[in-house]
């Protein structure tokens, strides 16, 4: 009797088990259906963005474009207290005048001072080949490296050549044109495009996601500021110091040596290059004084003023910085090497936030 009541317990565990176990297969199975499309969209994507490297560069530029002009925005509101529309009008205003009057005064003097300076830095880049060949150091190779008429061999190439800095000008203008055009459409109202991006994540997540947007966009403005101030800093001091030192075209070599700022550590080693060839011909106690005048403005400048501007914007660990910009600039050229820092900044709070904060559950702050 005890064992016919004890069958269909039996039978019953029986069955709960194997449910159970069915149960079990299937969520394995589940689980790794989803960890492989999972896998699989995380490749796919990341194909995606390998492949249309290119553009999404272009559609960052147009992202920093758009935070510049934002930031000039938000900081006309205290001032002139109109409407974001009515002071967005009127930093596109300001910055297309002063873009045409620089247009206006660089036509007349612009090309001559570059003429100039090519001149003189193709001049003594010659001589610095012959000092390094007589002690037997070939510097531009065996065919000289610098022989440009070696590109064209004959003339019937002539004309592809032609088509082919003809097309580089028209890609270059093109994407200055996407560049700015995307800047002024997201800078109309930035919260209407961050939200299109929130909507895309679940519900419960979307406030932390808008605050992580928000953050990165404040980051973003902050150093671009603080970059746009130090370059304008940068380019005023080395023109008046090369200026009042008497160097042929001193306000190209000003500009060149406040663009490189946007490059930190690579970019102001190479700015001091074209000054010490334009200074080579006028001795060497004026090459002396160019470059260490250089030198010290750079470093003032780099260790001293921009810590200090940059302070409130965002701290990038240097070593960290260097790496990105070898990076970035390995697989994505030019675009990469100009685009690292800001793409650097807003990463390292997305990886912050998202990750360390979130994922792993450490409170970063």
């Amino acid at each position: 009797m005890t064992e016919l009541d004890a069958t269909p317990d039996r039978l019953a565990e029986n069955v709960r088990r194997r449910q159970f176990s069915y149960e079990a297969e299937g969520a394995g199975r589940r689980f790794t259906l989803a960890a492989a499309l999972t896998v699989l969209g995380v490749a796919i994507g990341a194909l995606l963005i390998w492949k249309t490297s290119s553009s999404l560069l272009i559609i960052f530029a147009g992202i920093l474009f758009a935070s510049f002009l934002d930031a000039c925005t938000r900081a006309l509101g205290p001032v002139i207290p109109v409407g974001r529309a009515w002071r967005l009008t009127l930093v596109v205003l300001v910055l297309t005048a002063l873009i045409v009057l620089s247009a206006v005064w660089g036509v007349g003097k612009l090309p001559e001072q570059a003429r100039v300076l090519i001149r003189v830095m193709d001049a003594q880049l010659d001589v610095l080949q012959q000092r390094l060949l007589s002690v037997g150091v070939d510097l531009f190779g065996p065919d000289g490296g610098r022989d440009f008429s070696r590109w064209f061999p004959d003339h019937d190439k002539l004309f592809g050549h032609a088509q082919t800095a003809v097309g580089t000008a028209a890609s270059f203008l093109a994407n200055t044109l996407v560049i700015v055009f995307l800047g002024l459409l997201f800078s109309l109202d930035p919260g209407a495009y961050r939200d299109s991006v929130v909507m895309l994540v679940r519900p419960r997540s979307r406030e932390r996601v808008r605050a992580v947007l928000d953050e990165m966009g404040s980051v973003l403005r902050s150093w671009l500021v603080g970059q746009f101030i130090r370059i304008v800093l940068m380019t005023a001091c080395v023109w008046l110091a090369l200026y009042l030192l008497g160097l042929p075209s001193p306000f190209l070599l000003g500009a060149q040596a406040g663009a490189s700022n946007f490059v930190p550590y690579l970019g102001p080693i190479l700015a001091a290059i074209p000054v010490g060839l334009v200074a080579m011909p006028l001795g060497p106690s004026m090459l002396i004084w160019a470059v260490g005048i250089y030198t010290v403005i750079q470093s003032i400048e780099g260790y001293v003023i921009g810590p200090l501007i940059q302070r409130q914007a965002v701290e990038l660990p240097p070593a960290w910085t260097l790496v990105a910009i070898v990076l970035f600039g390995s697989l994505f050229g030019v675009w990469g090497i100009a685009l690292a820092m800001p793409l650097f900044a807003i990463g390292r709070v997305a990886v912050i936030r998202l990750y360390v904060e979130d994922w792993l559950g450490d409170d970063h702050s």
